[in-house]
């Protein structure tokens, strides 16, 4: 009872944990790269980088490498998305695959007990002959109810906390791979022919004021 109840503590300050940090790193994906668009449209690279520097998450992260190879070719671009997204990634999974071992390791135990307190109520079998109290024999079956049943307690929460965070990753990964593709299309179309536009006017207006 006494691994059952530290591994409890353990998996839910693992649970705890988790869920901050995944609720901190889960942002509006489209609203922020909406935003940043519009601070692309006026070309203030400087200003939308910093918006990515200040708000959490891989998205952020994912965008801001975007931002910051702005310039390269389309390889270069995707090759640094890609490097961004997988520095991200491994840290939303982590300690989850601790918390799936408690959910798996929790019955266990609890079979053990159960095992140890079977053993009990058969020594006490062989101690008392032909006339073994009741009372010996329930301490045995007690003890080994008592801990498939905390077992169980424990395993079924433990398993549906990981699948939980399990779903959080999951759609925070459909985020980034959304944003990455995402603000590449823009950088390589929108943003490109916007700045090439301007760049027309602004020699237009250049050959117009010399001639």
């Amino acid at each position: 009872m006494w691994v059952l109840l530290s591994l409890a503590v353990l998996g839910l300050v693992l649970f705890v944990e988790r869920l901050l940090y995944l609720h901190r790193g889960q942002i509006r994906a489209t609203e922020f790269l909406d935003g940043v668009k519009n601070i692309l449209a006026q070309r203030r690279m400087a200003e939308a980088v910093t918006v990515c520097e200040e708000a959490p998450g891989p998205v952020a992260a994912v965008v801001k490498s975007a931002l910051l190879h702005a310039g390269a070719d389309e390889v270069s671009l995707r090759y640094a998305v890609q490097d961004a997204a997988v520095t991200e990634l491994p840290a939303l999974e982590r300690r989850l695959g601790a918390l799936a071992a408690i959910a798996q390791i929790a019955p266990l135990v609890g079979l053990l007990g159960t095992v140890l307190g079977m053993t009990t109520t058969f020594r006490a079998f062989m101690e008392g002959g032909r006339y073994a109290t009741a009372q010996a024999l329930a301490g045995g079956m007690w003890q080994a109810l008592l801990t498939a049943g905390a077992a169980l307690a424990l395993a079924i929460p433990a398993h549906l906390a990981h699948h939980l965070l399990h779903g959080r990753v999951r759609a925070i990964v459909r985020d980034v791979e959304w944003a990455g593709n995402e603000i590449m299309r823009y950088l390589l179309v929108d943003y490109r022919a916007t700045v090439a536009v301007k760049a027309d006017a602004s020699d237009t207006l250049s050959g117009g004021g010399g001639a």
